[in-house]
């Protein structure tokens, strides 16, 4: 075959798996989920819920029985792991700052050492520690919570569940003081 044949053959066939790969999704009551999420709470009501699956590493948010929300997550990595069980908000801070993770820094900025444990790794000489920012922090157990973070598609946090900028806000808005959080494997 001659090398100009064969340059328009691949070409109408890259052209034609464009146009035959478009496809119209049904119309349907949620927007469809998203690498992030997605939320719609129109005409929703009732107390909220939070429900975690570690598994999936997904969270679900209900108002009474609507599931209204749903977000990508990225809980505890190994040695840090997410403890299943049933809890609730104890307490919310919109702009927490870790006071055990973070980094250690120099007098300019640069990250001397980061993702460090200030319990457990020793500070170099002339470095501070600077806090990880945790946004919209919900605390449902001791020292866990679920926060705004970089939510990879596998667990790696230290035990917190990170929820996406996009969604952080949102479970954090509708979650008051109380809500119930329950983290399944």
């Amino acid at each position: 075959m001659n090398p100009g044949c064969f340059v328009r053959i691949a070409g109408a066939c890259l052209l034609a798996l464009i146009i035959c790969s478009c496809e119209t999704f049904p119309e349907g009551p949620f927007p469809r989920a998203t690498e992030v999420g997605w939320w719609n709470d129109d005409g929703a009501s009732g107390p909220a819920r939070i429900v975690v699956h570690i598994g999936e590493q997904k969270a679900y948010f209900y108002k009474g029985k609507r599931l209204v929300g749903e977000s990508t997550v990225s809980t505890g990595k190994p040695g840090f792991s997410t403890p299943p069980g049933s809890y609730s908000v104890l307490s919310k801070s919109p702009d927490h700052v870790s006071t055990i993770f973070g980094d250690y820094v120099d007098d300019y900025g640069n990250v001397v050492r980061s993702n460090i444990d200030a319990r457990k790794d020793r500070r170099p000489s002339g470095t501070h520690f600077d806090g990880a920012q945790m946004p919209y922090a919900m605390f449902f157990r001791g020292g866990y919570a679920m926060h705004q973070g970089y939510v990879p598609p596998f667990a790696a946090s230290h035990g917190c569940i990170r929820l996406p900028k996009g969604m952080a806000g949102r479970f954090y808005e509708n979650a008051p003081v109380g809500t119930p959080v329950k983290v399944t494997e």
